[in-house]
């Protein structure tokens, strides 16, 4: 009887977890199309570029992390946190949640990047054929260049995931962990 009610509420919470996935998926799609399109038309080329880039490297590392999580060895941290290691008990958390960490780092926030990259994409685009007058199958090659970049560095960043996902966790692991620490002294004082 308590296996059925434990599977029931398990089912129950996976639900909960998949609308929360889907609705701040779809809010935070809409709040950063919004603000990159918004900002990128008013800025000059380089910046634009600028913002890409990073926009590129936000989803290369969730997507790293999201990887990391799900191949790190809880065991090493259980060691860790015996010795009191620095974010290791946020290690161990993000382990034992690796499939909902995944799902936020490489599909929600990877995802968001992915989309966000084309929008700015699409409007360094615009730019360099309103700036500099070339034909506008410019943007063939711009989605070209973004698309290989994206997968390419998701490749290489998925490969360093699993070789150094004991590092990779712990480093997310700490800095969680001082911000939650951080979190708790502002709502103290």
């Amino acid at each position: 009887m308590k296996i059925k009610q434990d599977r029931a509420e398990k089912s129950d919470s996976n639900i909960k977890w998949y609308i929360e996935v889907v609705i701040s998926t779809f809010i935070l799609s809409i709040l950063f199309s919004y603000i990159s399109s918004n900002g990128v038309s008013n800025l000059p080329i380089v910046p634009a570029i600028l913002i890409l880039a990073v926009v590129i490297f936000i989803g290369i590392i969730a997507d790293m992390i999201g990887v990391s999580v799900t191949v790190a060895n809880e065991e090493e941290f259980h060691a860790k946190a015996t010795k009191k290691v620095e974010g290791s008990k946020t290690s161990i958390k993000l382990i034992k949640n690796a499939s909902r960490v995944a799902n936020i780092c490489s599909d929600v926030i990877g995802d968001i990047c992915g989309v966000l990259s084309g929008a700015v994409g699409t409007l360094i685009s615009l730019k360099i054929v309103e700036k500099l007058g070339v034909s506008e199958n410019i943007q063939y090659l711009v989605s070209a260049i973004i698309a290989s970049v994206m997968v390419g560095g998701k490749a290489v960043g998925k490969e360093i995931g699993i070789i150094k996902a004991t590092q990779i966790v712990h480093a997310v692991g700490k800095v969680i962990h001082r911000f939650r620490k951080k979190e708790k002294v502002i709502k103290s004082e």
